[in-house]
């Protein structure tokens, strides 16, 4: 769908497109640096337009460019502005670049700026723009693992998940067990932000998870993704202790290479959470405590892992995670670090030797960009196939961190992030009612990432740092000022706890839907409710599931992993106002069909009567609509519908990328 955006009257508009080697492309802003991008404007005569410039500008090195758009033809009163954009030329030595870029129009002593929306639509105004439009350029040769762009992804916290008889859990003198499963509540802290051991255990372990293996094959997943498995003192293992060592309150090596091998046979990815920008104070490496055979680097300016960390004030005073001391941040740019992790038999190779198929990446904003670089290489070079997906909250194309401009789609840092911007979009249009601003984040995203990313990027309703998707759809503003004791014994009533499962399976089929690789936390499909961290990490209800929620999920899954439209970066919205939202999944081969998602957020129902919908041949095959005498569809409040239909309609206000 290409901008067009009246100014007095709707005969005045102009519209831009964009395309390479004579396809449109008008949907993308990433581009190869190979490329060569040709730019039109299509311009009404009514507007007088005597001239057109592009002035662009390399955020790195603060050079502008201007280009020139040249008069091609005119027909139908409609006048066709071009420009070339050579992608190498531009970007002159560097393999990538970020750019950002104004179109000026001038009429006389007019001047008319195009003002981005979403960095596909625009307004037309006689101001600059204050956000410029941004053009991504990455490297040649970037690629981003086939295998998942079909995969649908499970979160597991370990230590919640499933318990076995196999794994009785070691003795610790610094942990505590909770013995209550099925009514335990995981510890909190007196008051939001108080200190927290977090030396609580219910006992999940890596032998659990391989119990459950055809539970999650049922459910249709095919990715494993686990919270860190390394030995730390936590529960939830952010703080390692050992990075070459399995932690024995999980099952230890022994489980590990069991797991591995066991979800190998039925078809299941294992990618591992790393934690590379710091350790625990209780670890090899830092020694705080003296619970290690090793000379920490809090035990002696000798120590080999001195130089591991920051010190400011031997021992007491260095650098740590967001303030937090037993957290000690790690000197990505020392040699002997950087060969830990990423040397010929260094950690990130070892693990994905051993089987894994990649790694999630903790706070990667925090990590040095040549350190990123050199991970995804030495990953790379183990296995060209293995996933580097990186914790990135914000829009990843432009995000700037830490006061530098970060280069994660590049096209050498990351293969995908997790899509909170998605997640947040969904709610809000749930939640609000805004199909608008759904729209213009899924337009921002998809536009601005490279395909091969959009594919594969991690669509979440939540993590074990958010509070539970089905809390968080009814939620309101006054339950998160519960004191935590309140938090704790948090449930909703019968009445909204229906609502709110209604509410998440219209937000779990648009996850689902929109381009990238839906990710479920453990438990979400089960119907778990709770506040962030830690309510959010309750054991699994096994016995006590909604069932009829865990079908839905499991409908959803079988349907992404099966329809080869849902495996593309392609999208193209159809309607956004209000309440109705529809838009089409297709991939580049026009045999595979079409899918068209309908969604109403509306507390009432919604007729969808335009002219692709009623004359289309499309066939349900998932959701409840009605369909009427002339071919439209009406769906209930809250809800959504899959229709398909076996060619392509052609419509004239969407295109096709």
């Amino acid at each position: 769908m290409l901008a067009r955006f009246s100014i007095d009257r709707p005969e005045r508009f102009v519209r831009v497109r964009r395309t390479v080697q004579n396809t449109d492309v008008s949907r993308r802003s990433a581009f190869a640096k190979s490329e060569t991008v040709e730019l039109t404007l299509q311009i009404s005569r009514v507007l007088g337009i005597c001239l057109a410039r592009l002035s662009l500008k390399n955020d790195k090195t603060g050079q502008v460019t201007e280009i020139p758009f040249e008069l091609d033809t005119t027909e139908k009163g409609i006048d066709f502005y071009s420009a070339t954009l050579d992608l190498t030329t531009l970007c002159g030595d560097m393999p990538n670049g970020l750019f950002f870029f104004d179109i000026v129009l001038c009429c006389g002593n007019e001047v008319l700026y195009l003002n981005p929306v979403n960095n596909i639509d625009f307004t037309l105004s006689e101001t600059a723009p204050e956000v410029p439009f941004r053009l991504l350029v990455y490297a040649d040769g970037y690629q981003t693992p086939d295998w998942a762009k079909s995969a649908v992804m499970y979160h597991i916290f370990v230590d919640r998940f499933a318990r076995s008889e196999k794994h009785s859990l070691p003795v610790r003198d610094d942990a505590r067990i909770n013995p209550d499963w099925e009514n335990g509540i995981p510890e909190y802290a007196p008051y939001p932000g108080a200190p927290l051991k977090n030396n609580e255990f219910f006992g999940g372990s890596l032998y659990g998870i391989i119990e459950k293996l055809d539970y999650l094959v049922n459910l249709g997943v095919n990715l494993l993704y686990l919270s860190p498995i390394f030995k730390a003192y936590s529960n939830h293992k952010y703080d390692t202790g050992d990075y070459a060592e399995i932690d024995e309150m999980f099952g230890g090596r022994e489980a590990f290479e069991e797991l591995l091998s066991e979800a190998e046979k039925r078809g299941i990815h294992v990618i591992l959470d790393g934690v590379f920008n710091h350790t625990g104070d209780d670890s090899r490496y830092f020694n705080r405590y003296g619970r290690y055979d090793s000379v920490g680097a809090y035990q002696s300016p000798d120590s080999p892992y001195h130089d591991w960390y920051y010190f400011r004030h031997f021992p007491e005073d260095y650098d740590c995670w967001w303030g937090i001391k037993i957290l000690p941040k790690l000197n990505n740019d020392n040699p002997a670090t950087r060969n830990y992790f990423l040397g010929e038999n260094g950690i990130l190779r070892r693990y994905v030797s051993q089987g894994s198929s990649g790694w999630r990446l903790d706070v990667a904003d925090e990590l040095p960009d040549r350190f990123l670089t050199d991970l995804r290489s030495a990953v790379k070079t183990e296995n060209p196939d293995a996933l580097v997906l990186g914790e990135v909250w914000e829009n990843a194309a432009d995000k700037i961190a830490y006061g530098a401009r970060r280069s994660y789609l590049s096209g050498f840092q990351l293969d995908s992030v997790m899509n909170y911007p998605f997640k947040n979009a969904i709610l809000d249009y749930i939640r609000n009612v805004n199909s608008e601003g759904l729209y213009n984040t899924v337009t921002e995203i998809v536009s601005m990432y490279p395909s091969q990313t959009v594919s594969v990027l991690m669509n979440l309703l939540g993590t074990h740092d958010t509070e539970r998707i089905l809390t968080a759809l009814v939620a309101e503003p006054q339950d998160y000022s519960l004191s935590n004791e309140q938090k704790a014994g948090f449930r909703l009533s019968p009445e909204r706890r229906e609502y709110a499962v209604r509410l998440l399976k219209l937000a779990s089929m648009l996850e689902f839907m929109l381009p990238g690789m839906p990710s479920v936390f453990y438990g979400d499909e089960a119907g778990m409710e709770g506040f962030g961290d830690p309510f959010c990490r309750r054991a699994y209800p096994w016995g006590r599931e909604d069932t009829d929620l865990r079908a839905h999920y499991a409908k959803l899954a079988h349907l992404k992993r099966e329809m080869t439209v849902l495996h593309t970066p392609y999208i193209a919205f159809a309607v956004h106002d209000g309440a109705r939202l529809a838009f089409l999944r297709y991939s580049d081969r026009k045999n595979d069909g079409v899918l068209l998602v309908l969604c109403n957020a509306g507390h009432k129902e919604a007729v969808f009567d335009e002219d692709f919908i009623k004359y289309g041949v499309y066939k349900p095959i998932y959701g409840i609509c009605e369909t009427l005498a002339d071919g439209s569809f009406v769906l209930a409040a809250e809800s959504a519908v899959l229709l398909f239909a076996k060619e392509r309609p052609v419509l004239d206000d969407v295109i096709f990328l």
